[in-house]
């Protein structure tokens, strides 16, 4: 890993750029893709199938059987740590269900607002190099506690024509209602417009390649809201002189194996902290089964010695890391420091891969510092709020001046007479 030593506030932004990839580039593929599948329906999603994953299917869903096959296959000990990781889940994500008060905002002016559940979400899991069956669980559970009525999910399938099995197991314990065996672009054209067998969400979710965050941006311009902008995944430790090498070095890698194109950063303000975890991670890629896409990923990733707490929080609020670890001795007064991270680890015995799996915290998260302005996936992702208000003859009249200065104000005197009309009667 490269080491960049005590850096001035103006060389920062360089410092900080992530894995560029344009995905302008890919507009004009993905265009052409959603567009054949808004217009042809299931046809378009097979035939995309077919070219791109390689493997023809008849049937889209899965099926019953399909179902009771991938349990069969998913081994005991599996079992075990996916339900131990969705009762946590669901604890994290139930306590966001909190109960919003009405305000009696003037004498006879009642306002509220209720949390209502959005009818229908579509999740999208990559296949891929990974089976990411705990991303199932962290977007079907808060859909469920929320009251989502239809919950579609899209994964590609293998050159069998099969989901991997604990991807399936997980869906149908998470109470996932409906899952169809599509991949890539055409997963999310399938979801925003609609086909034969998918029905139309109204939100998506969930990570993916370059072409998939290509297509959730172009269906969120006007078909379908998605959950957030999104990117590789990063991983920043923010460390002194009490962290542990070994735990630092085996943190990063953990980010690093995600993908290529995946960032790990180092901040620290001790110079052998920093020489011993250069060692530690090149002792420790030697023996990952990932190692190759690792070694990509730790080419463009680096640590950056700085010469104090404070300008380390500085320099983590400007990059806004989509996960962050505090391996400091005042850990928790540096964590209320940040302002910007999409989900922060606190010690030295809170590794990021907790937050992965089975802590109850979700790990879909903004990346490429959108952590300045959004939150990761939680309760409300999948809710949308209704205010509503009831005012009285009291009310009105107590407020109905004000109102109707404002609408006169702003000359818009059909506002002031619906005012104006209920105090004279």
């Amino acid at each position: 890993m490269k080491v960049v030593r005590y850096p001035k506030h103006n060389e920062w932004q360089d410092l900080l750029k992530r894995p560029a990839f344009d995905n302008a580039s890919l507009f004009d593929t993905v265009n052409t893709v959603l567009n054949d599948v808004k217009s042809k329906g299931d046809i378009a999603v097979k035939k995309y199938g077919l070219k791109f994953d390689k493997v023809s299917i008849e049937t889209l869903s899965v099926s019953e059987q399909e179902l009771e096959w991938a349990e069969k296959c998913v081994s005991n000990e599996l079992k075990e740590a996916i339900l131990t990781a969705k009762e946590n889940i669901a604890k994290f994500h139930a306590a966001q269900n909190t109960q919003l008060p009405k305000i009696e905002t003037s004498k006879g002016v009642t306002c509220w607002q209720k949390a209502k559940a959005i009818d229908k979400v579509g999740l999208y899991i990559p296949g891929g190099t990974a089976p990411l069956f705990s991303t199932v669980l962290m977007l079907s559970i808060p859909a469920q506690i929320a009251g989502c009525k239809e919950i579609v999910l899209c994964s590609p399938p293998n050159k069998e024509g099969k989901i991997h099995p604990a991807v399936l197991y997980a869906a149908k314990i998470a109470g996932v209602s409906k899952i169809f065996k599509i991949g890539g672009v055409q997963a999310i054209a399938a979801m925003a417009y609609g086909t034969e067998s998918v029905p139309k969400v109204y939100k998506i979710f969930g990570p993916g390649n370059q072409y998939v965050t290509a297509a959730k941006q172009l269906v969120s311009l006007k078909d379908v809201a998605i959950d957030m902008p999104a990117g590789p995944s990063e991983v920043e430790v923010l460390a002194d002189s009490s962290a542990n090498p070994k735990f630092v070095a085996a943190d990063l890698l953990s980010q690093a194996e995600h993908g290529v194109d995946s960032q790990a950063i180092l901040i620290t303000t001790d110079e052998k902290l920093a020489e011993d975890v250069v060692v530690e991670v090149e002792k420790q890629l030697a023996e990952l089964p990932r190692k190759e896409i690792a070694t990509q990923s730790i080419e463009h990733s680096k640590i950056i010695l700085v010469k104090d707490i404070e300008e380390a929080i500085a320099i983590t609020n400007e990059y806004a890391p989509e996960h962050l670890i505090i391996s400091t001795r005042n850990y928790l007064e540096v964590g209320e420091q940040i302002e910007n991270a999409g989900s922060i680890f606190m010690g030295n015995y809170t590794p990021e891969s907790a937050g992965d799996y089975a802590s109850g915290t979700n790990h879909t998260l903004p990346t490429n510092g959108y952590a300045k302005a959004y939150s990761g996936v939680n309760l409300d992702s999948f809710r949308k709020k209704i205010t509503y208000q009831e005012i009285s003859k009291e009310g009105i009249e107590i407020i109905g001046n004000t109102i109707e200065i404002m609408a006169e104000n702003e000359s818009l005197f059909a506002h002031k007479n619906a005012v104006t009309l209920r105090r004279l009667l």
